[in-house]
């Protein structure tokens, strides 16, 4: 069998916050590999350091040693310029509240991205994806005057407009009630079979997860292991098994 593309990788990658016996490792020493086309959710319990993980890996933190790259980039060799405009060329974000700009309208917000680029919206993929998620009537509103589905529905849309290579999503459904939440997921799972995106999510409900292709299960900055075409039992089960009083597990790389 032909090897899945490689989109995303952290090679052991090591985050450290502060100095001395009172240095917090978030991530040690952790080597894993995200493929190209599928949609990859990331877990673990609490402090894990899988939110700290999906930062390094869009460029919005950086490691203090090992390596990130996105397809063959080294994203610890660019300077702050450079991993900018690779950010915003190559990646889209939906984070748990939209992170939308409060004094734009929607339609401002989709484009923003694009915009600071200084290139012009593709309209015709523009449409499809206003169309697509169904906010065509509220691009004129304020995000204030949006309901949480509806600013992350404006999230996706801004997120995919440049067409990404790979979209990172940190507890998108976190601050969602079900039915907004089982849409947005049903949005990101479109985004891999209909568009042909990477999607990499960091989410605590096994139900979110089992929209997935793969989980790639985390603990104490570590990988542990990974479910393929995960059910809700299974994950909820491996998670079980992670906060278990057991040891915890050495450097694992977790290939597609």
């Amino acid at each position: 069998m032909t090897p899945p593309v490689v989109a995303a990788a952290a090679v052991e990658l090591v985050r450290s916050y502060g100095s001395g016996p009172g240095a917090v490792r978030a991530l040690a020493g952790i080597s894993l590999y995200i493929p190209s086309g599928r949609f990859t959710a990331v877990m673990g319990p609490s402090g894990s350091g899988k939110s700290t993980l999906l930062h390094c890996l869009a460029g919005l933190d950086r490691p203090t040693s090992g390596q990130v790259l996105l397809g063959d980039t080294r994203l610890g060799e660019l300077d702050d310029a450079a991993l900018t405009r690779v950010r915003r060329d190559r990646m889209g974000f939906v984070f748990q509240d939209g992170n939308l700009l409060p004094h734009l309208s929607a339609g401002e917000n989709i484009d923003l991205a694009v915009t600071l680029a200084g290139r012009r919206p593709d309209r015709a993929w523009r449409n499809e994806l206003v169309e697509r998620l169904g906010i065509g009537n509220r691009l004129r509103h304020l995000p204030s005057e949006l309901s949480g589905g509806q600013r992350q529905r404006v999230a996706v849309a801004r997120a995919l407009l440049g067409r990404p290579e790979i979209v990172f999503a940190d507890e998108p459904t976190g601050a969602l009630d079900t039915t907004s939440g089982r849409e947005l997921l049903g949005l990101l799972r479109a985004c891999v079979d209909d568009y042909g995106q990477t999607v990499v999510m960091v989410t605590h409900d096994p139900l979110a997860a089992s929209v997935s292709d793969q989980v790639l299960l985390l603990r104490d900055g570590l990988a542990a292991g990974r479910l393929d075409r995960p059910a809700p039992d299974a994950v909820l089960a491996a998670l079980g098994a992670l906060t278990a009083d057991r040891p915890a597990p050495r450097t694992t790389v977790v290939r597609a």
